[in-house]
């Protein structure tokens, strides 16, 4: 081989690397508001200025009332960004008073293909627990058809602690409750708080009702929130090998940060997060 030849090739590895780490994958990713708050970043229209600089594609707020959408939906449109998610209760001890509160959150959102992000608690049992699923898959029911009239889906939160602790809970009332607008988050943070074992298994259940993903850098054997829950670029949790096994699934949903308690400065906080999003991403997208 001659010179001309081998610089050629070694020109030809150097292109199809590049645009094999230069792919990312398709799903939009956005900022939770449990990270875009801070001293010089308190209000909607502050914290939507940010996330548009750092190249995020939207947020997903905490409920606060009618008055404090109001005030997001301002900035999001003006920066001609999307509000992803709406993090909301289900009370099980108060199911009248969450769907009367839930109704008023599907009015405002109307039209705005928000996802309603469901948690649901209980007080008084345990996590996990079955024994009022009856009451729960009804008020999902009715939940649903109120989104559904708004033309929106409700993705039920699995949280530490709570009634809908795992995933798997998620997925068996979704089954239960069969409406094609609710289904379910996969949350990192929480997965690896409460299970942390078998991703592959964890993914199946969630698989038929995926509606949602969460995600942070994380330390694998991470015990409290302080290693379970940190930017994207630093953890020993293997974040792309989860987006790959997203992507082999075929998700295209949208993928959101979770920066709950991270201490610092939001904007260089979610910085280093964007950073880290770019190159799994690009890892992820990158590999079969």
């Amino acid at each position: 081989m001659n010179w001309k030849s081998s610089a050629a090739t070694a020109i030809c590895i150097v292109v199809m690397t590049v645009a094999a780490f230069g792919q990312t994958l398709p799903n939009p990713f956005f900022a939770m508001d449990t990270g875009t708050r801070d001293a010089t970043h308190k209000t909607p229209a502050e914290q939507v200025a940010m996330i548009k600089e750092l190249g995020f594609a939207g947020i997903g707020p905490i409920y606060h009332g009618v008055d404090d959408l109001k005030q997001w939906f301002a900035a999001l449109d003006k920066a001609g960004l999307k509000m992803f998610a709406l993090y909301v209760p289900l009370r099980l001890e108060a199911i009248e008073a969450s769907i009367t509160s839930l109704k008023e959150v599907a009015a405002a959102l109307k039209g705005r293909e928000t996802m309603l992000w469901l948690y649901v608690t209980e007080k008084g049992r345990p996590p996990s627990s079955t024994d009022n699923d009856n009451a729960a898959v009804n008020a999902l029911r009715d939940i649903a058809s109120i989104a559904r009239e708004a033309g929106l889906r409700v993705a039920m939160y699995p949280h530490t602690g709570f009634y809908v602790a795992r995933v798997e809970d998620a997925a068996r009332l979704a089954e239960k409750a069969g409406c094609k607008n609710l289904g379910l988050t996969f949350n990192l943070c929480h997965w690896l708080k409460v299970d942390g074992k078998d991703l592959d298994a964890t993914l199946k259940a969630a698989q038929p009702h995926l509606f949602c993903v969460s995600i942070n850098g994380a330390d694998a054997d991470g015990k409290d929130w302080k290693v379970l829950i940190q930017p994207l670029d630093r953890g020993t949790y293997d974040v792309a090998q989860l987006l790959r096994r997203l992507k082999k699934m075929g998700y295209t949903g949208p993928i959101g940060l979770q920066h709950y308690d991270i201490k610092g400065d939001a904007c260089e906080n979610l910085k280093h997060s964007m950073d880290g999003w770019k190159k799994l991403s690009a890892r992820a997208a990158g590999k079969d």
